[in-house]
């Protein structure tokens, strides 16, 4: 499409996943499937500002933990009611729980905020405001805080915008179809300061939860702040620009999906779909056409470079090895310099959740969400010092960055992309570790990786010691191309796999893994899946996307992409068993409504509180027609949360809490 005319028609997300492209070139070898022994272990949890900082034990702990699961039986870990399946306006929770909306889009930050005013918004009044698609959330108490878990720093990412929600009269009908009129200028700025992500001081009173308007820890980043590349790519020349000949400073971030605490009380968070706001055409024969391709940059579905020219290839050749990294935010410094962690790799970044291995050693598990990409993991250099948080602000600079390979005996290898190892060498056009790491995935695909049905969150449990690998779909694999990793053809509801690290090490570079699940409706045969007998029509789901691991060890799942016309229900956020006799088990807690994703599922250290973000509400699919829905500002399916008829649907993050008090599932 020409950049002087963007069109669009509707979708759960402007820059569609499972529609994305290209697809993994590579011929990389499938398996057949086995199921790996499972092995348990419990972690303690301890660190700084008292944060769960991940650190795993063995021993007799293993063993209580092993002995607990056969006293368990078949009996489930969640006692709450479900929640009935369904789709309607407004968002639902467990029997005896309330959802508070917390934070909704346009909501003042600052004390010189000005209210939200969806008439009258202007990038300036968003700069200052709660940003736009909250999608990761995640908690950290406040330094000397009485109650950890009621006084804290909420850090929320926001992932992309939707301008047929946001705006008013920016779709028209042609042909029979509604399409959004080109961007101006003004909305292309309000659109920009709607990324990033947001730092909030949080506290509850009673059972109420509410923002702390003056706290000076309150802030935006942006597509406009300054951030500095760090680690092996920092300073290279394929990361210079005419604004930036260092190549060490880069302004903003964007795409922010999915993300973690680390354990020394920041955050990170992962740049995902990148690509889509680049335009134009590289110079003719620039060295970066080949890796660009893999990444499909440019494809366009913003075309910011109608407005910033660093964001047109044509100009600034180099700015998109700029994005897709990690970046990492200090919450407790509002003046600190977020950092892109380039040590972490170049891709499509769902996330990167991390824990703290027995030899001090910190793990960070990473999906690339795009459909036959892979699944990677970091190990750092250096060790984690709980009692000095200064020493640990910089470990993601230096490690060893590992691809996933799953072989047919039900073990996995973790394969080092390390400069001058293997066929990383010049002879393949690599002539240095930062070749290496902007093009990831091409180094990847030599080394053999195995590919996935799109890895979103990977999820280490510091209970157990095991790892949970979100696998959304991936309705192009083949039936020739199948695996036991990845076992269905056309694979629509998606799957977790569980990892057991040899020897519970975290640092190991071999170990095993099984399916836990594969979603999709039990009762249809010719899906697959494998919830349990004790699953209730209510209780199954497709598209697993974020998780989380609560204090007890407990998995939680946020779907995105069930609905109407998939599965007859909406995403939402699901209990997940996974041990004892009432393992694969699953449970509906909180749906969102109609046409949202539920994302950035976190909890409270003593799981008293659980935040989730409902992102995109009342977007709802490209053939509304068909199916009588609405999806855009001026006819929607719901105008939740608000539920006023001059105001729009507003993505927002929500705390659920137990009437009456008490931790959250039990």
């Amino acid at each position: 499409m020409r950049d002087d005319e963007y069109e669009s028609t509707f979708g759960a997300s402007m820059l569609e996943h499972e529609d994305a492209e290209p697809r993994n070139p590579t011929e990389n070898p499938t398996m057949g499937e086995l199921i790996s022994q499972r092995f348990s272990r419990r972690g303690l949890l301890k660190g700084a500002l008292a944060v769960s900082a991940i650190s795993a034990t063995v021993g007799t702990l293993a063993l209580e933990t092993a002995a607990e699961a056969q006293v368990q039986g078949a009996k489930s870990a969640f006692s709450f009611k479900e929640v009935e399946v369904g789709v309607d306006a407004d968002h639902h929770v467990a029997d005896g729980y309330e959802a508070q909306v917390l934070l909704r889009w346009g909501d003042p930050l600052t004390a010189d905020a000005p209210a939200f005013d969806p008439a009258k918004q202007s990038a300036e009044a968003q700069s200052k405001q709660f940003g736009y698609n909250n999608d990761f959330v995640g908690y950290v108490p406040m330094m000397g805080a009485a109650d950890p878990s009621a006084h804290g720093l909420l850090f929320v990412n926001h992932e992309y915008t939707n301008p047929h929600l946001m705006f008013p009269g920016v779709v028209e009908m042609k042909d029979g179809k509604p399409v959004m009129k080109n961007a101006t200028p003004d909305r292309f700025a309000i659109e920009a300061m709607a990324h990033g992500a947001t730092v909030a001081e949080i506290r509850k009173t009673g059972s109420q939860w509410a923002l702390v308007r003056d706290s000076r820890y309150n802030r935006r980043v942006t597509v406009a702040t300054e951030m500095q590349l760090s680690g092996p790519v920092a300073g290279h020349e394929r990361v210079q620009t005419k604004a930036d000949a260092t190549g060490r400073k880069v302004l903003g971030t964007l795409n922010n999906c999915s993300g973690a605490l680390t354990p020394w009380g920041t955050f990170v968070s992962g740049e995902e779909n990148f690509h889509g706001y680049f335009s134009g055409k590289l110079p003719e024969g620039h060295r970066e056409e080949a890796n660009y391709k893999r990444l499909a940059v440019p494809s366009s579905p913003y075309a910011w470079g109608r407005f910033e020219e660093r964001f047109d290839l044509a100009k600034e050749p180099n700015e998109a090895n700029r994005f897709g990294w990690v970046i990492e935010v200090d919450p407790f410094d509002p003046n600190s310099v977020p950092k892109k962690r380039t040590a972490l790799g170049r891709f499509k970044h769902e996330g990167a959740d991390m824990i703290v291995a027995s030899n001090g050693r910190v793990a960070v598990y990473l999906g690339d969400d795009e459909r036959f990409d892979y699944v990677y993991k970091f190990v750092t250099a250096g060790r984690f010092d709980p009692n000095n948080r200064a020493a640990n602000l910089d470990l993601l600079d230096a490690g060893t960055l590992y691809v996933a390979k799953f072989a047919a005996d039900g073990t996995h290898e973790w394969l080092p992309l390390v400069f001058g190892q293997g066929p990383l060498t010049a002879v393949n056009g690599f002539q240095s570790q930062a070749d290496v790491l902007i093009e990831a995935r091409r180094a990847g695909d030599l080394l053999g990786a195995t590919k996935m049905d799109r890895p979103e969150d990977i999820t280490p449990n510091p209970v157990t010691g095991k790892v949970y690998v979100m696998l959304t779909n991936n309705t192009s694999r083949k039936d020739g191309e199948v695996d036991a990793a990845n076992p269905r053809a056309k694979n629509a509801f998606g799957h977790i796999i569980e990892i057991a690290e040899a020897d519970g090490d975290h640092t190991a570079t071999k170990g095993r893994w099984e399916i836990l699940l594969k979603c999709g409706d039990p009762s249809v045969a010719a899906v697959g899946a494998s919830f349990s007998t004790d699953t209730t029509k209510n209780g199954w789901f497709g598209m697993p996307d974020n998780a989380v691991v609560d204090s007890a060890g407990r998995l939680w799942v946020a779907t995105d992409g069930n609905g109407i016309d998939v599965t007859g229900r909406t995403d939402g956020l699901w209990a997940v068993d996974t041990e004892g006799g009432a393992r694969r088990t699953s449970k509906l807690f909180y749906r969102v409504p109609h046409g949202a994703e539920m994302c950035g599922p976190c909890f409270t250290p003593d799981d008293t509180t659980a935040f989730v973000a409902v992102q995109h509400p009342g977007d709802d699919g490209p053939d509304w027609p068909e199916f009588g829905r609405r999806s855009y500002y001026e006819d929607l399916s719901t105008r939740w949360p608000d539920f006023k008829p001059d105001m729009p649907v507003r993505p927002s993050v929500v705390a659920i809490t137990k009437k009456g008090g008490g931790k959250i599932g039990v």
